[in-house]
């Protein structure tokens, strides 16, 4: 186990590769997350990548690491109590104080009408997409803000603001979400805590590949979605996550509460 990372003690030796705090991001594994996760660490940022135990993950832990001091990965299932409350007592043992959290982690499933939807899995969505994020917040608030600023981003969804045939559960939790950062930033403002949601836009990831290998007769809009894919108007994690970073290491609280669409920064 590595040593306690104070915000306040950070070795002058360090200072070129540990530039900021440290900041948790969920779903760090792959698509977004991991893009986001590999910005804040090249810009001196520890980053604690959060996502579920995979090769993926090993990896990533690897490359934050190399590119930040302070960076690690944590195996860790947002749609399990469990393992939130191992990550978070991890994450506590390393660090006196966070810069924020990237709540990216999410799921898709399941698709299908809300007559037809298998409840495990839509009682799975909510957890790992929303309930997970304030599980882990609150098990972290007292790391956040006092001096300085520290910054919740979630990442949103169009789906957050208008229906979609058969993602019921993805679009409630999204929607949940969104207000969930609102919450968090009226409460938050007292305590130098920030919350913001961005919107990411169409973006060529895992997600993207399970919603095109839906049925079709379980999912009405299912070629619009195979067309974005075949026409090439999906972007890439990468392009998006740099437009992300920005916001998520500077929004102000002025900003707080606010939601965003990377489609027009």
């Amino acid at each position: 186990m590595t040593a306690r990372l104070s915000h306040d003690e950070i070795p002058a030796s360090l200072a070129n590769v540990m530039a900021g705090g440290p900041y948790i991001v969920t779903g760090a594994s792959k698509g977004i997350g991991r893009e986001i996760a590999l910005q804040l660490a090249a810009q001196g940022h520890p980053v604690i990548g959060l996502a579920r135990s995979s090769k993926e993950l090993k990896e990533i832990g690897g490359l934050l690491a190399e590119s930040c001091t302070g960076s690690f990965s944590i195996a860790c299932d947002l749609s399990l109590p469990g393992d939130i409350q191992s990550a978070a007592e991890h994450i506590c043992e390393q660090f006196d104080w966070i810069a924020g959290i990237v709540h990216n982690a999410g799921t898709i499933f399941p698709i299908n009408s809300m007559a037809n939807s298998d409840m495990a899995q839509w009682t799975h969505c909510l957890q790992a997409n929303l309930i997970g994020a304030q599980d882990l917040t609150q098990r972290l608030m007292h790391l956040m803000g006092g001096n300085e600023q520290s910054r919740v981003t979630t990442i949103s969804s169009g789906a957050s603001l208008r229906p979609v045939e058969s993602w019921s559960a993805y679009c409630v939790s999204k929607a949940g979400l969104d207000m969930w950062a609102k919450c968090l930033a009226a409460e938050g403002a007292d305590a130098n805590i920030s919350a913001i949601s961005i919107a990411p836009g169409v973006v060529d990831t895992g997600m993207q590949f399970d919603i095109r290998s839906a049925n079709p007769e379980h999912f009405p809009s299912h070629g619009d979605f195979v067309s974005l894919y075949t026409d090439g108007h999906l972007t890439q994690s990468k392009d998006v996550a740099e437009k992300l970073s920005h916001l998520i290491l500077n929004h102000s609280m002025e900003h707080s509460g606010q939601r965003f669409d990377v489609r027009e920064l």
